[in-house]
């Protein structure tokens, strides 16, 4: 897993990249660690410069992998909520894509389970 960060209006320091690194750990429930076709894009920064009190940080979280994109994106007053924010939101996509994935291979099976009974010869 390759992962690509971005930091705008702001500078990424020590503890927040180790924060974030801490979350990101989280998708390996979910996704092999050791797949170097799978990219994470983080993007984390300020909306804006001149406000200072209300939805002001912003984390966005692109993950890319065989031929799947997913994104979230969330922005609060504070870098480390935005962080959390958009991670659940990811972990959310994360399951549901795990769960369709698994639903479209035991339906497959059911129906190649249906086609071999059809094929066997009636007892009598």
């Amino acid at each position: 897993m390759k992962i690509t960060t971005k930091a705008t209006n702001i500078t990424i320091s020590p503890d927040i990249a180790d924060y974030l690194d801490k979350k990101i750990k989280s998708f390996e429930k979910f996704i092999d660690p050791a797949d170097e076709s799978v990219i994470v894009d983080v993007e984390l920064g300020r909306s804006t410069r001149h406000h200072q009190t209300g939805d002001v940080f912003r984390a966005e979280f692109n993950l890319h992998m065989a031929g799947k994109s997913m994104r979230a994106v969330a922005e609060t007053a504070d870098l480390h909520a935005s962080i959390d924010e958009a991670k659940d939101q990811m972990l959310h996509e994360l399951r549901n894509f795990k769960t369709k994935r698994q639903l479209f291979f035991r339906r497959g099976g059911q129906k190649l389970k249906e086609m071999l009974r059809g094929m066997r010869p009636k007892r009598k």
